[in-house]
């Protein structure tokens, strides 16, 4: 299907599709015509529902994944072959809303205090104080942080949705960067993947949240992303506004953003010198 994928990717990019999102697409249609052994514009409605029915029950795939999965079967039919979806229909499943696990101050300070290197811990204190997808994590460059007193932010390359967006630089975080890249130099990426000459892969990230989350006894759910969440739901307490959590976060509905107030808590408040957009600055310091 080498043309077909040749010709969905000029489609995709022509349209200005993350490169991220291109190849999830395309390895969902890769992954479908492996599964039936035949080209996917040869396949009926009913062996892609087939397929889709096949993630959820047999894989036992999250309902974000399998919608990925449509999504891209979608796209595939309606874009790349013109069929007419209302002719040719791929279901969407109505995936379940859960409210994720919000990690407490004192379990980030324990996190941190539980990475295995300092890597690991610039790493973890990177995504919680900047509130970077994991993707968005591992793309950072060293040119990337603008610590000029009447700037102090990092760019974020090629978001979700390909566009680039400044988030937050506070001063700890810019400490703690420093004590990281006097320690390990890194050159072009700031956390460069295990030979040095590309970024860490998302899933070398994602271990390394889990060895620390585990060594420092966490026992809720949820992988890196909890960080994102957990930043969005602290400036919440810490009463920042929530566009401006919403700009941080590269969110582009407001209502995506206004789901942290549901998460945030009306118990906690920041002491009265306090930074609010400092967030490792108000963790409790390590026993």
């Amino acid at each position: 299907m080498s043309a077909l994928r040749d010709h969905m990717q000029d489609a995709m990019r022509v349209r200005g599709f993350a490169l991220r999102t291109r190849q999830s697409y395309v390895e969902a249609v890769a992954r479908l015509a492996r599964f039936y052994r035949a080209s996917p514009d040869r396949l009926t409605p009913e062996q892609v529902e087939g397929w889709l029915l096949h993630l959820v029950q047999d894989r036992k795939l999250s309902f974000s994944t399998v919608n990925q999965a449509a999504s891209a079967c979608r796209f595939l039919c309606g874009t790349v072959l013109g069929r007419d979806l209302a002719a040719f229909p791929v279901p969407m499943a109505k995936a379940p809303q859960r409210q994720p696990d919000i990690l407490a101050r004192a379990e980030l300070a324990a996190l941190f205090e539980a990475a295995d290197s300092p890597k690991s811990r610039a790493l973890l204190q990177t995504a919680y104080a900047a509130g970077l997808r994991v993707s968005e994590l591992c793309a950072l460059q060293v040119a990337d942080i603008d610590s000029q007193p009447d700037r102090m932010c990092l760019r974020v390359r090629q978001g979700k949705g390909g566009q680039d967006r400044y988030t937050l630089l506070p001063p700890t975080l810019l400490e703690a960067l420093r004590l990281y890249w006097r320690a390990y130099r890194p050159k072009d990426w700031l956390f460069p993947g295990r030979e040095g000459l590309g970024p860490m892969d998302v899933k070398g990230a994602q271990r390394r949240y889990c060895k620390a989350r585990d060594a420092a006894g966490i026992r809720k759910s949820g992988g890196i992303h909890s960080l994102r969440h957990c930043f969005a739901t602290h400036l919440l307490e810490a009463g920042v506004d929530l566009v401006t959590v919403q700009r941080l976060l590269g969110h582009h509905q407001l209502s995506t953003t206004g789901l942290y107030l549901h998460l945030a808590s009306a118990q906690w408040r920041p002491p009265a010198c306090a930074n609010p957009l400092d967030l490792l600055a108000a963790l409790p310091k390590p026993h």
